[in-house]
């Protein structure tokens, strides 16, 4: 896709599939579920074309990155995450270097806790769809899901290995009416890679939400201490679940990253922001990197 390079780089125990273009200061580019690399391209582009070097991996358990065990969710806490991102920037960049970090969905999340776990590493973050959340010290993720929606609920139903997967599958033959924003042969990209690896890679972050929030314990209270902007769409169902609109607007958000310059919320746009809206996402990233 128009000079887009792709190596595979291998870095904490994972060789990890990278798309890259440009020269310049890097912007790492985290994908959600269930997504890829592919979720990018836009931005790549973009980025390239204003004298930076984007690169776009799979991450772990995702697209054509391997060495994950899937079938073991526990090697897919926060740490493993934030730990892949680590290794990947120490075998692409000088040591020590900080670069800018921009996520959507679970990569948000993933870039999140890069900013609280290893601030040293990162210039600033942009992160779409996703907002940092506050750790409760008397119930994980999976419970207050569980206690809001019931056991239908799609993180809650993500717990129970194969189930999920099994129906999952079954919904390839389904036909759908594709969005104005995702082509046909997009779609069959996503598709192509998920006959090769299966849902079970992007189903385990769910699977170890409880770790996550057993392991973190020792970051409760923690702050986000980097340059950061935040956007998310106001169709989509994260703004709008209970306490999340409040906690984005309100002074809460700003009191856990000190350094959130902005939070933008745009109009009639949903979850898939970054491909609903490319050249608009694409030039609010590049207006905060230009601050720096």
């Amino acid at each position: 896709m128009e000079g887009i390079e792709h190596k595979t780089v291998s870095a904490n125990g994972l060789n990890i599939h990278i798309a890259q273009k440009g020269e310049g200061p890097l912007v790492l580019l985290l994908h959600g579920f269930p997504e890829l690399w592919y979720s990018w391209r836009h931005q790549i582009l973009y980025l390239a074309d204003h004298g930076y070097r984007a690169v776009a991996p799979d991450l772990r358990g995702f697209g054509e990155t391997t060495g994950a065990p899937v079938n073991d969710h526990t090697k897919f806490t926060i740490h493993h995450l934030v730990g892949d991102v680590i290794g990947l920037l120490d075998a692409i960049t000088n040591e020590g270097e900080k670069v800018f970090v921009v996520g959507h969905d679970w990569g948000a999340s993933i870039a999140w806790h890069l900013g609280m776990f290893r601030p040293d590493r990162v210039k600033g973050l942009v992160n779409l769809s996703v907002p940092t959340f506050r750790r409760n010290p008397d119930a994980n993720v999976v419970e207050m899901m569980r206690a809001a929606y019931g056991e239908d609920h799609y993180i809650t139903r993500f717990q129970k290995p194969g189930d999920i997967e099994d129906e999952l599958a079954k919904l390839g033959d389904t036909p759908v009416t594709l969005p104005p924003w995702l082509a046909e042969e997009d779609i069959d990209y996503y598709a192509n890679q998920l006959q090769k690896t299966g849902w079970s890679g992007g189903i385990n972050y769910y699977r170890a939400l409880h770790l996550n929030w057993e392991l973190t314990a020792a970051w409760h209270g923690a702050k986000v201490t980097v340059p950061s902007k935040f956007i998310i769409g106001d169709q989509d169902l994260v703004y709008h679940v209970p306490f999340v609109k409040d906690y984005i607007l309100g002074d809460s958000f700003k009191q856990d990253v000190p350094l959130l310059e902005e939070v933008i919320v745009m109009k009639d746009v949903a979850h898939w922001i970054n491909q609903e809206k490319p050249h608009e996402i694409s030039k609010s990233i590049f207006e905060f990197l230009q601050k720096f």
